[in-house]
């Protein structure tokens, strides 16, 4: 590709550990926050946002001189939340193209984007530029974009930018659009910050104008390269970086929380970034794990999926509550992990005369109430095990199925119902087969009777088991008909009434 079909889009975002860890607390947008690293009492600011400057902080202050100011909220830099946020960012950034080059250095997130040939996809760079500013602005940062068909280009002016946050250099136009930037925007070294000082050179335009052989001359190759970034004609090597998709949140509290109430506050501002996100991706969330880390050095995991994905940010705030208060945290919450696992956002379409469904959602909710009261193993759809043995079947957790009901079988059907428990009554034989019996206070005899069928199993244990199993057809005096199964146990010689027909 030569360099008249480049062109790359810089996203740029000044204090980012303060943005990183302010995304998530929106009731502290309107104070003035300054986030310091280091170990207590060598605290000194490294990020602040816009209305501590106003309100006279710098970089560089130490935690003394910071609690002169009144009203300023300080908070401690994560790391954590930095390198989550940094991730969300750069899959924001591929989104709009799958070439993203990540340059981030110090407190401030940097990332260049490969958009040639978007076009069609985006419209023109200043409607991508839009595009991009407004999506990373939904994430709760504020953030400066710039395109140019120069890499270098876009990342100066990016730094540069103090009012408007969104500026698109036209082709050709890069020393002149440079030209008033001054030279902080280059990450000169120590040495270099010096001579240019020295030399009366404050701005990327008096760069620029200076003679190139005299430069190299005094500077070496670096100043060469200097020289060509003010310009806007500098090559770059574009080095892409893979962007993982991972829908995960962290956010670490200022001081040890106990109430689940309060914890909820800041789920729902997790959950609704955990929600935009996969609603870019179009797909829902099937299944959130979330990480209590405590007090004392211990944690506390536990994992909510409903029986269909959704991005209702209600029902998972409901459903993570109900299991919270079902498993309490045993100590102080310190700090919150929310990883959820994408599924589809499949719909179900019903025929004209199918019955209406109940709502997924109502239902999850349901079946949360009912295991905090009856216990989880206790909740859920019977299935059968694979054996003979009576009773035998397990509880699964719930699961909903999409797509058409099943077809109407077009031949009878017939229906058991089994009882429970079975019912113990006597029994006359002849022949070894079962001739007449009492049942809820009748006399019926039979009339059809097929079996038996045997059955036993686990004689190695306390729950040996051996049956007899009869289907009969039986009439009581009044001519009623009576279908049913009947079970004798050959351990204990009892007959029992089981099931009935219908």
């Amino acid at each position: 590709m030569n360099t008249h079909a480049e062109l790359y889009a810089c996203l740029y975002i000044k204090e980012f550990p303060a943005q990183a860890l302010l995304r998530l607390r929106p009731e502290l947008y309107d104070n003035p926050c300054v986030v310091m690293e280091g170990e207590p009492p060598l605290e000194v600011i490294c990020s602040l946002n816009t209305k501590a400057r106003l309100l006279g902080l710098r970089h560089g202050m130490t935690r003394v001189e910071v609690d002169t100011f009144a009203g300023a909220v300080v908070l401690r830099r994560s790391l954590q939340v930095e390198t989550t946020t940094r991730t969300i960012l750069l899959e924001c950034a591929g989104a709009f193209s799958p070439r993203v080059e990540d340059q981030s250095k110090a407190t401030a997130f940097l990332c260049g984007i490969d958009v040639v040939g978007t076009h069609n996809l985006f419209g023109p760079p200043e409607m991508l530029a839009k595009s991009l500013r407004q999506k990373v602005r939904s994430l709760g940062i504020s953030a400066y974009v710039t395109a140019s068909s120069n890499f270098h280009a876009a990342v100066c002016l990016a730094k540069g930018l103090s009012g408007a946050s969104l500026q698109v250099i036209p082709r050709g136009k890069e020393e002149s659009a440079l030209s008033s930037l001054p030279l902080s925007v280059l990450d000169l070294s120590k040495i270099q910050s010096e001579t240019f000082a020295m030399w009366g050179i404050r701005t990327l335009g008096m760069l620029a104008a200076l003679p190139e052989r005299e430069l190299i001359a005094r500077m070496g190759q670096d100043g060469k390269r200097l020289r060509q970034m003010a310009c806007g004609d500098l090559p770059h090597f574009f080095q892409p970086v893979e962007i993982p998709f991972t829908l995960e949140e962290s956010a670490e509290l200022d001081f040890p929380l106990e109430d689940l109430e309060s914890l909820l506050f800041g789920l729902s501002v997790m959950l609704e970034q955990l929600i935009l996100r996969a609603n870019a991706r179009i797909v829902a969330l099937a299944s959130i794990t979330i990480t209590l880390h405590l007090d004392g050095g211990y944690s506390h995991t536990r994992m909510v999926r409903p029986a269909q994905a959704t991005n209702d940010k209600q029902l998972w705030l409901k459903l993570l509550h109900l299991d919270l208060e079902a498993h309490p945290p045993q100590a102080a919450i310190l700090n919150v992990n929310l990883h959820a696992e994408p599924g589809s956002t499949s719909k179900v379409q019903l025929g004209l005369f199918s019955p209406q469904l109940p709502e997924p959602g109502r239902l999850d909710v349901t079946l949360a109430r009912i295991a905090t009261l009856v216990g989880e193993a206790n909740v859920g759809q019977a299935v059968l095990d694979d054996n003979h043995a009576p009773e035998a079947f397990h509880v699964e957790p719930f699961r909903a199925f999409s797509g058409d009901s099943s077809p109407v079988p077009s031949h009878p059907q017939i229906c058991l119902r089994q009882l429970r428990p079975p019912q113990q009554l006597p029994v006359m034989l002849e022949n070894s087969r079962p001739s007449s019996f009492s049942f809820r206070n009748q006399r019926w005899v039979v009339e059809r009777a097929y079996g038996p069928w045997l059955k036993s199993g686990e004689w190695w244990n306390e729950t040996i088991w051996g049956q007899e199993q009869w289907d009969l057809v039986a009439r009581a005096q009044d001519g009623t008909l009576l279908f049913c199964g009947m079970v004798r146990d050959l351990m204990q010689n009892q007959w029992q009434m089981v099931a009935l027909y219908d």
